[in-house]
């Protein structure tokens, strides 16, 4: 193609030294305008001259023009469907150096004194666009590394892990017409409780809160959600249960949020409730955990975010049994120093006065602080340096014997991200 381009190209040239009539004019316009078409087409592409087309699409050229393009040029995804990947990495260093090498009560950083993948993603999404009229969708992400085993790995949970341990979300959207729109989602999606969520780069910190280890990670089922004016929002949810993609027992699990969003403030009230125990021996416990969670952001300037959490739970084996109570919050600030450099903070408290949590009746707290530092367009590092504190001798060492009420660590974060997928995953 480029030396028949080429051919075209001396040809119009002759041209030029000589008198045009009409349709040499005529001619001369067409390969100017098959010039810029070839140009737009490899810049699009990437594929070079030898790019196969057979329907026109837009195409960019410089300036920021579009032109119409004669050809299919060869898509990966169908039209208004995002391909996206993340790569996110660490080195962690626990200085009370725990003889097991791993964080406690960490959900994600969890290694100790080495180099490990927290987790690598691939996330295909096709929403909704009703006002292009398409009201289905869908969003698959796939999980693999550290944070799949740490989401997916336990079988108090999952009654096969491995079957679904690197499906992290997987559902159906449709958007039925009922009045502004009512959206349902089947399947598999991650959970709306607590401020944090799965994607690093979209976080203040890089080390996940207590309360995001305690907090569900993902639900199964149905959602329904439905905007009753331009700021409140309302969702409805009935799922298997906490972490359950399969339920193991003959209880379904309910949830109701409240959503608000007005110029720089947005916040959540989320209320949870279900049985959580599996059938043992036949039978099945009756007891019913109930989670109130809570959350506000406010960007209170241009450079300054501001955040905070407040949640309550309580969990029955049996309805005659004892509670186990957590309870407790978190607070967060970050400033941007400039485009590339911010800095940020959390201090968060949980009081797991039953157990619920860590297995021990303690006060927990943590204080960190992450300086995020964006090299490129998709490419971020972070430093962080966290203490975890307790009124118990709680947190490893290297001595088997010796538990300390204090554990510190640093930590240093790589995260890579790059598709078609905008804003926070």
């Amino acid at each position: 193609m480029k030396i028949a381009v080429g051919f075209l190209i001396i040809t119009a040239s002759a041209i030029a030294q000589a008198p045009l009539t009409e349709r040499e004019k005529t001619m001369l316009d067409r390969i100017e305008r098959l010039e810029q078409r070839l140009a737009a087409v490899e810049a699009a592409t990437g594929a070079g001259a030898h790019a196969v087309v057979a329907e026109a699409v837009p195409a960019k050229v410089p300036g920021g023009a579009s032109l119409p393009v004669s050809g299919p040029v060869p898509e990966l995804v169908p039209a208004g469907t995002t391909l996206s990947v993340a790569i996110d990495g660490y080195y962690g260093y626990n200085f009370n150096r725990p003889a097991n090498g791993q964080n406690t009560l960490r959900a994600y950083d969890v290694s100790s004194n080495g180099f490990a993948i927290n987790q690598a993603n691939i996330i295909l999404e096709r929403a909704p666009d009703v006002a292009g009229g398409r009201r289905v969708g869908g969003r698959v992400d796939l999980m693999f590394g550290q944070a799949a085993e740490a989401l997916q790995g336990s079988r108090a949970n999952e009654a096969r892990p491995e079957v679904f341990r690197n499906l992290f979300q997987a559902y159906g959207t449709w958007v039925a017409p009922v009045g502004k729109g009512l959206t349902l989602d089947f399947g598999k999606w991650a959970s709306s409780f607590g401020i944090e969520n799965n994607y690093t780069k979209d976080q203040m910190n890089y080390s996940r809160s207590y309360w995001f280890n305690f907090l569900p990670y993902y639900h199964a089922g149905l959602r329904a959600s439905y905007p009753l004016n331009g700021k409140l929002g309302l969702s409805y949810w009935l799922v298997n249960g906490l972490n359950q993609t399969e339920d193991f027992n003959s209880s379904r699990s309910q949830a109701v949020l409240l959503t608000f969003n007005q110029g720089p403030v947005s916040a959540s009230l989320n209320y949870y409730e279900g049985r959580e125990q599996r059938v043992v021996a036949g039978r099945e416990p009756r007891g019913r955990t109930h989670i109130l969670d809570s959350y506000i952001t406010w960007q209170a300037t241009r450079r300054l975010a501001l955040a905070a959490e407040a949640d309550y739970a309580i969990s029955r084996v049996e309805e005659w049994s004892a509670p186990q109570r957590v309870t407790g919050g978190a607070a967060y600030a970050r400033y941007r120093w400039n485009p590339r450099f911010s800095l940020a903070t959390r201090y968060e408290r949980l009081n797991d006065s039953g157990a619920l949590f860590s297995g021990t009746r303690q006060n927990l707290n943590d204080a960190t602080a992450t300086a995020t530092f964006d090299v490129a367009d998709g490419f971020q590092m972070r430093w962080e340096y966290r203490r975890d504190w307790s009124d118990a001798a709680y947190f490893p060492t290297s001595n088997p014997q010796l538990l300390k009420r204090e554990q510190n660590t640093a930590l240093l974060g790589l995260i890579w991200w790059f598709g078609g997928k905008q804003g926070i995953w």
